[in-house]
């Protein structure tokens, strides 16, 4: 007998949606948990046999990947933007986690990259870095059209108006 399970997850902030789904594509369990680390462990807990479990990428995608990566056989954060099946038809948190497992089942998910965790600390931090380079630049060039539109001169390299920054 294929033990195999297909479960997808419609991951919200207080709760998510989850769909069971045997290798022939029935439902075998549907439920909502929690969305607390302890409840999600211990619903999967529960489950026999081999597991495989998607959901879309979005803000809770990182720490839930972390979470449920060691305890799964396969594991697929899928990009929202490319499932245009789950968009058709009626809409509901529950028929969401259905078609995302019954897509499971079939592999026909498209996967986002979901490193290691100190890779994505490095990434986080980088594009905090750029982040308050882009805003420092553009606040620095308002700053400057501010004072030109009130004719107030400038040298150049802006010393007159940033002097901490030289």
């Amino acid at each position: 007998m294929n033990n195999e399970k297909y479960i997808g997850l419609d991951v919200h902030q207080a709760t998510i949606s989850v769909a069971v789904m045997d290798s022939k594509g029935k439902v075998v369990m549907e439920s909502i948990l929690e969305t607390k680390a302890a409840t999600i462990l211990e619903f999967f807990a529960g489950l026999r046999g081999t597991l495989s479990v998607t959901f879309e990428e979005g803000t809770w995608a990182a720490w839930l990947y972390d979470l449920l990566k060691p305890r799964v056989a396969k594991l697929v954060v899928c990009n929202p933007r490319k499932n245009a099946l789950l968009k058709h038809g009626n809409k509901s948190d529950r028929i969401d986690a259905r078609k995302l497992a019954d897509r499971l089942r079939l592999n026909d998910l498209e996967p986002v990259y979901h490193g290691e965790t100190s890779v994505r600390m490095l990434r986080e931090l980088a594009r905090g870095y750029l982040t308050i380079v882009k805003d420092l630049s553009r606040v620095m060039n308002r700053l400057k059209a501010l004072y030109r539109s009130w004719a107030i001169p400038l040298c150049r390299t802006g010393r007159l108006l940033y002097p901490a920054s030289q």
